[in-house]
Parts: C-alpha cells; sequence; structure tokens
C-alpha cells in the first residue's frame, strides 16, 4: 500500500508539471524557453541545499551520472521545444508511449523481458491514451515537433531506467540536476527567444522545477527500485490522465465521454499490467 501511494503521489506531482507549465504560458506570464530555465534552474538549487543540509555527497564522475544527467537534458530540452508546435494532448501521447517503448524495448535487449500480462496491461492502457488524445479530423502532426518530443521521451525513458539503480534517490536526483543545468540552459537559450519575466510566471516556474519537478524526481528514484521496469514504464500512462481531469477541474477545460472511457482504459491496463494474477 505504501508503494502504492507513493507512486500516485509521484505521478501527481508529474501530472502539475504539465498543469503549472500550461497555465503559466496560457496566461502570458513567462514564455516556454524562460519556464524551463527557471524550472531546471530552480530544481537544481532545491536539490543541492536538501543534500548539504543531510550532509550527502553528489556523485558527479560516474557512467550512471552521464546517462542520468544527459538523459534528463535530453527530456527538458525535447519536451520544451515539441511544445512550440504541438499541442498538450498529441505531445503527451507520443512522449509517454515513447516512454513506454523504449523500457520495454531496452529490458527486453537486457535480459529482462515484460510477461505477457504486463504487455497486455501496458496495449490496453495505451488503446485508452489514444483514445483521449488522438488528434481528431484529420488533423496533421508537425513533424518537427513530434521528432523533439519522440527525443524527449527516449529521454525520460532512460532517465527512468538508470534510476533503478540509483542508491541514494536525493543526491542522485540533485546531481543529475546539476549536470543538466549547463546543457538545458545552453540549448534553450541558443534555439529559444527569452523574453520578460513576470513574477507569477517566475513563481510558477520555481515550484515546478523545485517541488513537481525536482522533489518529484527524487521521489521517483525512490519507488523506482520496487517496480519492475515493465510496470514503471506503464504506470506513467496515467500521467497524461490526470493532467487532462485535472486541468478540467482546476482550469476549467470540457470534459467528454472519450475522456472518461479513456481513462478507464488507461487505468484498467495500469492495473492489469502492476499486479500478478493469483494461483
Amino acid at each position: 500500500m505504501r508503494l502504492f501511494l507513493l507512486t500516485s503521489l509521484t505521478m501527481v506531482a508529474f501530472a502539475s508539471n504539465s498543469i503549472l507549465n500550461r497555465f503559466a504560458v496560457d496566461s502570458g506570464s513567462i514564455d516556454p524557453g524562460s519556464f524551463a530555465i527557471v524550472r531546471v534552474i530552480a530544481g537544481a538549487v532545491t536539490l543541492m541545499v536538501l543534500v548539504l543540509l543531510k550532509r550527502g555527497r553528489m556523485e558527479f564522475l560516474s557512467g550512471r551520472r552521464l546517462v542520468g544527467g544527459g538523459s534528463l537534458s535530453l527530456y527538458l530540452v525535447g519536451f520544451s521545444l515539441a511544445y512550440l508546435t504541438l499541442d498538450a494532448g498529441v505531445g503527451a501521447l507520443i512522449l509517454f508511449g515513447v516512454v513506454q517503448m523504449t523500457m520495454f524495448l531496452v529490458t527486453a535487449l537486457t535480459g529482462t523481458p515484460p510477461s505477457a500480462r504486463q504487455l497486455t496491461g501496458a496495449g490496453v492502457a495505451f488503446a485508452g491514451l489514444a483514445w483521449v488524445l488522438w488528434p481528431s479530423e484529420g488533423a496533421l502532426v508537425d513533424i518537427t515537433g513530434a521528432a523533439l518530443m519522440m527525443a524527449a521521451g527516449v529521454g525520460w525513458g532512460f532517465y527512468t531506467l538508470v534510476g533503478r539503480q540509483e542508491r541514494d534517490a536525493l543526491s542522485g536526483t540533485a546531481a543529475n540536476f546539476v549536470v543538466a543545468l549547463p546543457i538545458t540552459m545552453t540549448c534553450i537559450l541558443i534555439v529559444l527567444d527569452v523574453r520578460e519575466l513576470t513574477m507569477e510566471g517566475i513563481l510558477l516556474a520555481v515550484i515546478c522545477g523545485a517541488v513537481t519537478s525536482g522533489l518529484g524526481y527524487a521521489l521517483w528514484y525512490r519507488v523506482l527500485p520496487n517496480l519492475a521496469a515493465a510496470v514503471a514504464g506503464t504506470v506513467q500512462l496515467s500521467v497524461p490522465i490526470i493532467a487532462l481531469l485535472s486541468g478540467a477541474l482546476l482550469l476549467g477545460e470540457a470534459m467528454s465521454v472519450d475522456l472518461v472511457f479513456g481513462a478507464a482504459l488507461v487505468l484498467g491496463g495500469i492495473t492489469l499490467a502492476s499486479t500478478k494474477r493469483k494461483k
């Protein structure tokens, strides 16, 4: 039960990133590039302070840190740039679909393939997500935006996989943010137009970076060693559904029958993939 509650809290934190980002940018309080930069700075500073208060140590020179920091940068940059041309629904579908496929492929190639039950559950959950988020009336998806979001999905998939071997969740996440900080800032500043900020926009970005990203990712690294890789990939398919439901409740976005039906499929698929059949 404790693992379920911690995992659920982590998924809520991930969904909150989308809500905070959407609200801040749509309200005109901050531009996407500035939001991404403030987010990663706030996450890095918060986590480093917490590690220092614990008198912990951050490891920077290791293969795990290279993959962790690099994949986090790939996710942050791809995510920020993709949403310049993709709508939120299509972007979330591409992101978490690629995360799931990346994790299944890597675990299969490393000798720990997912079970038939986990594959079935993942398929049901992905079908529910596609039902909710797939563009209607033949809408076209921007190829460049889709490629960037696919890159972000690969980055987050590897970030999740490497986190299963992290010995200290807080220190590992802090070190990943420190490594990712200069890479992310450089890429954002080169590609995006960073404009004047408002205090409201900065505050929302700080909350997103320090709380729902920094602490949320640390919590994710805390629960990952207790989750099978296939389950960890499938569970994350709940994030877009949580974000859409939260958007309806908090931002006044419309609810639909398709949303309810798709959410039921996603949750059912996650349950199937996350539980074992009784003998």
